[in-house]
């Protein structure tokens, strides 16, 4: 996956941290810890998204429409 270089600025207590976890082997550098912290957070706000989506959805009208016609395309369907 191609990459691109960027800078960033962090406050010192957030630099220290990262600096921490990588003296503790927990990332190989500060690169990999902020790319995986990154990597989180835009995982997260995307599953919140399809959350809040969701929420939308009028769950009597989704039952519906997945349930819509089953009963006469039943007859069809091989028994297994």
């Amino acid at each position: 996956m191609a990459r691109t270089k960027v800078a960033i600025t962090l406050e010192d207590k957030t630099l220290a941290e990262v600096d921490r976890l990588v003296a503790l082997q927990l990332f190989p550098n500060r690169s990999r810890a902020i790319q995986e912290a990154v990597d989180e957070k835009l995982g997260r706000v995307s599953r919140n998204r399809l959350a809040r989506e969701c929420a939308k959805l009028d769950p009597a009208y989704e039952k519906a429409m997945a349930e819509e016609g089953l009963s006469s395309d039943s007859a069809q369907w091989l028994e297994y």
